[in-house]
């Protein structure tokens, strides 16, 4: 019996047909693990703070400071979320003051490097662009150039994560 694609209903038929065949023959895990065979070390909210940094300084130097980026293990892929971006406005002594917050699905603590910095890019492009239009995509693929492939495996993930409840296991060293 076909397995739902929920994740990636959006995309050619032809692309959800490969992935329905793959999951059908118990591949599809195999097939992630060959193309993405290890996990990122990146697993705690100081270290996640230093990448997504990082990332930030060398391609939005100008934007609006973070005050806070976490791994939330409240973040649920049922209600279609990964990341999220917080964008707080509060008075301060008759000033007006704004905090941006980037929060990571605790998903992504053993994943592949791939798509953690997938999801801090995605979030970090709301900073400067709110909804998902082209300008946003743009700016997703100046600071990921394979964004759109990550995100289609991304989403090859989760199908798989639904269906077996594991793909990457973490190393332990």
């Amino acid at each position: 019996m076909a397995t739902p694609l929920t994740y990636l209903s959006h995309y050619p038929q032809h692309l959800q047909d490969q992935v329905t065949q793959l999951s059908d023959a118990n591949k599809l895990g195999d097939w992630l693990r060959a193309r993405y065979p290890r996990i990122h070390k990146i697993n705690n909210d100081k270290a996640l703070r230093d990448y997504a940094m990082t990332i930030k300084n060398q391609y939005m130097k100008k934007t609006q400071p973070l005050s806070k980026v976490v791994y939330d293990n409240k973040i649920h892929i049922v209600n279609h979320a990964l990341g999220l971006h917080s964008y707080v406005s509060r008075v301060q002594g008759g000033k007006l003051k704004s905090k941006n917050e980037l929060r990571v699905s605790e998903l992504f603590k053993t994943t592949p490097e791939a798509f953690l910095n997938m999801i801090v890019v995605h979030e970090l492009a709301h900073l400067k662009e709110k909804e998902h239009n082209k300008a946003f995509y743009q700016l997703c693929r100046h600071m990921l150039p394979d964004y759109h492939q990550i995100e289609f495996d991304v989403r090859v993930y989760l199908t798989e994560l639904e269906n077996t409840g594991h793909v990457f296991v973490p190393t332990t060293t």
